[in-house]
């Protein structure tokens, strides 16, 4: 019988460097309630956003992940040449062929790259952090870049107040390497197929990209009823307690999820001090780059520190979830 050559890896894996980039424009809520009915105390009270970034219209998905892509690198101390695998998480590329990622990889000098796009929606950071960690300890990649990059304000209408107000655009990326020590965490995933309808995008009766639509109310009882159990077995699987956690990062869909998110948490036992990500008052929802976006912000805030437990958990369309326990860089 033929015996298959098996490839094998490091037994653990962590991230080694994150990077970020959100376009130059800031919209405030002031601004949008010029042109629709809206007020800045209305959307605080609701999302918590105070204002978000939209991109120009000639800066493109790929542009952000590219400039999100090199700044992880930096930060990790590598080359593109230490990388050979990218991961690009996006749900609004233009369009499904050729992907993404196979430009990005070029773009920052990562020659003949793994490159694919990933599309969980906004648990993508996560579903895709998590195959990166599991791909470089199978040892069919040596170091991978898991990019996030969304450019929403193409999909949204501007005039639907029930979403305009929310989404933005932005990327955030991480750089995934083996470790000594496990420094990521199994993850926790899966979905609930039978609310397929809650979030997508239809058709644009006027031409052009399709427009993003949302069941609000579903989508918020759903998240704030079943995301917390999620995180709880994300620490269960990295073997370690809701007291341990010391930064909590969830998708920053709104604001009223993430706290009460959090709530949940401190009343399984996680600490009164406990970090949380509020990177949506500023940066609004960008849906798969939220989560590495609200890290490297954080970080560079002095929030989070090297070697600090951060949990993670994405959750959106499909309807689709993942966590997992990670140490900080």
């Amino acid at each position: 019988m033929t015996t298959l050559n098996q490839t094998t890896g490091p037994t653990a894996t962590r991230i080694l460097g994150v990077g970020s980039h959100q376009p130059e424009r800031i919209v405030t809520n002031d601004e949008l309630s010029l042109h629709m009915d809206t007020t800045d105390q209305w959307i605080r009270e609701r999302v918590g956003i105070a204002e978000r970034r939209f991109s120009a219209p000639d800066e493109k998905l790929v542009d952000m992940a590219v400039i999100a892509g090199s700044k992880a690198l930096a930060d990790s101390g590598l080359s593109p040449s230490d990388v050979d695998t990218v991961i690009l998480a996006n749900c609004t590329m233009p369009h499904p062929i050729p992907n993404g990622a196979a430009q990005v990889a070029d773009r920052i000098g990562v020659k003949a790259a793994g490159a694919f796009d990933l599309n969980a929606a906004c648990a993508g950071f996560c579903y895709s952090l998590g195959t990166a960690s599991d791909l470089v300890r199978a040892g069919s990649a040596k170091r991978v870049l898991v990019i996030g990059a969304e450019k929403l304000t193409d999909w949204v209408d501007p005039t639907d107040r029930s979403n305009a107000i929310i989404f933005a655009d932005g990327a955030g990326a991480a750089v995934v390497g083996p470790s000594d020590t496990p420094g990521i965490g199994p993850v926790v995933w899966g979905s609930a197929g039978d609310l397929v309808d809650t979030i997508g995008m239809n058709p644009n009766p006027a031409g052009g990209n399709k427009v993003l639509y949302q069941e609000g109310q579903s989508v918020f009882r759903w998240a704030t009823t079943k995301i917390a159990p999620i995180a709880l077995r994300a620490l269960e699987a990295a073997g370690i307690t809701p007291a341990e956690v010391d930064v909590l990062i969830p998708h920053q869909a709104n604001l009223r999820i993430v706290e009460s998110i959090a709530k949940k948490l401190r009343a399984n036992g996680a600490r009164e001090d406990m970090v949380v990500a509020d990177d949506i008052v500023y940066s609004g929802n960008t849906s798969s780059a939220s989560i590495p976006m609200a890290m490297d912000h954080m970080r560079a805030a002095g929030r989070i520190k090297p070697g600090d437990v951060a949990l993670l958990v994405g959750f959106g369309a499909g309807l689709s979830y993942a966590g997992q326990v990670v140490i900080c860089p």
